[in-house]
C-alpha cells in the first residue's frame, strides 16, 4: 500500500532558485526540495529517455531497463522493481524519480526516510501523462517544458474517434496476463480508435486463461515486445492472423516517444479490420 512518508514534513517550491513554498507530487506526497535539482536518478524508463533528451548531464543513475536514449553513459542502480538502494545513496542526488506502477513503495519509502527527496508520478491515462510530464519538467526540475512535449500533447489533445475494433493487448505469457482497466497503453489505441477488450476488468494486469483471450471476440491480438518479449517465434503461433507485434516503446512509454506513437504503431498494427466490414 503506498503512503505518504511520515518522515517528510515540508517541501519547498522555488522562484529563481529559492525555495519559497511546498510542491508534491504526482501522489500529493510533499518533496522537499530546497533548490532546483542538479543530480537526479531515475527509476522509470520513459522518465529517464525524457529527462536525458530535454536537460543532457542531469541524470546521475538509472536502472538496467532504461534503454533509450541509447548512448545514455550513466550508473545503472539494477532494476526498477529491485534498484539498488545503497548505492544510490552513495550517488547523493538531489532527487529521485519514480512512478507508481513501475516502482516499489518500500524502495520508495527507503530513499525518503534516507534523506533523499522522491518524486512518484502517476500515469494511468495520456491526459496524465501529459500533465504530470509538464509538472515535473516545470515543477519538480524547474526546467522549460520541453518542444517534444509541446508536439506531443498537440498530436494526443485532439478528440478522440469512435473505435473501429476492438482488440486485446497481452503483455505477459506463463501466465497469460492483459492489459485491463485504468492504464496508459489502453487509452493510447483508443487515439487509433481500437478499443480494448478487456478494459473494464477489474485490476490493470489480470491473468486469463489462453482460452478467453482467444474466445474475446476480438480483431486484433497486440503482443507488444516488452515487459515480455513477443516475436515472430513467440505469441503469435497462438492466435494466428489476428497477431500483431508491436513496439513496447511506442506502446507504453511516456516520454519523447509519444510524438510519432500513433503513427508508428498505426503502421505496425495494418491491417486494422474496420467495425462492420470483418
Amino acid at each position: 500500500m503506498w503512503e505518504i512518508a511520515p518522515t517528510i514534513q515540508r517541501a519547498m517550491r522555488y522562484d529563481g532558485g529559492v525555495a519559497t513554498g511546498m510542491i508534491m507530487d504526482d501522489m500529493g506526497a510533499p518533496v522537499p526540495l530546497r533548490r532546483p535539482p542538479r543530480r537526479v536518478v531515475s527509476l522509470v524508463p520513459s522518465l529517464t529517455e525524457a529527462i536525458a533528451v530535454s536537460a543532457p548531464g542531469l541524470l546521475a543513475g538509472a536502472t538496467e531497463w532504461c534503454t533509450h536514449p541509447p548512448d545514455l553513459d550513466v550508473e545503472r542502480v539494477r532494476g526498477t522493481k529491485n534498484p539498488n538502494v545503497a548505492r544510490i545513496k552513495e550517488l547523493a542526488p538531489d532527487l529521485v524519480v519514480a512512478n507508481k506502477e513501475e516502482n516499489r513503495e518500500l524502495d520508495v519509502r527507503r530513499l525518503r526516510e534516507a534523506g533523499i527527496p522522491v518524486w512518484v508520478t502517476v500515469v494511468e491515462s495520456v491526459e496524465q501523462a501529459l500533465s504530470s510530464l509538464r509538472r515535473l519538467f516545470a515543477v519538480a526540475l524547474d526546467r522549460p517544458i520541453p518542444q517534444w512535449l509541446e508536439s506531443a500533447s498537440d498530436t494526443l489533445s485532439r478528440p478522440v474517434p469512435n473505435p473501429h475494433a476492438r482488440a486485446v493487448i497481452c503483455v505477459w505469457r506463463d501466465p497469460w496476463m492483459v492489459a485491463g482497466s485504468r492504464n496508459f497503453g489502453t487509452d493510447l489505441l483508443r487515439r487509433l480508435a481500437i478499443a480494448n477488450v478487456f478494459h473494464d476488468l477489474p485490476g490493470r494486469y489480470p491473468a486469463l486463461p489462453l482460452e478467453d483471450i482467444r474466445a474475446a471476440g476480438a480483431d486484433l491480438i497486440i503482443l507488444p515486445d516488452e515487459p515480455y518479449p513477443f516475436n515472430t517465434s513467440d505469441g503469435p503461433e497462438q492466435f494466428g492472423e489476428k497477431s500483431r507485434l508491436v513496439s513496447g516503446r511506442l506502446l507504453t512509454w511516456y516520454g519523447p516517444s509519444l510524438v510519432d506513437a500513433v503513427a508508428m504503431l498505426r503502421e505496425q498494427l495494418e491491417p486494422i479490420p474496420h467495425e462492420g466490414r470483418r
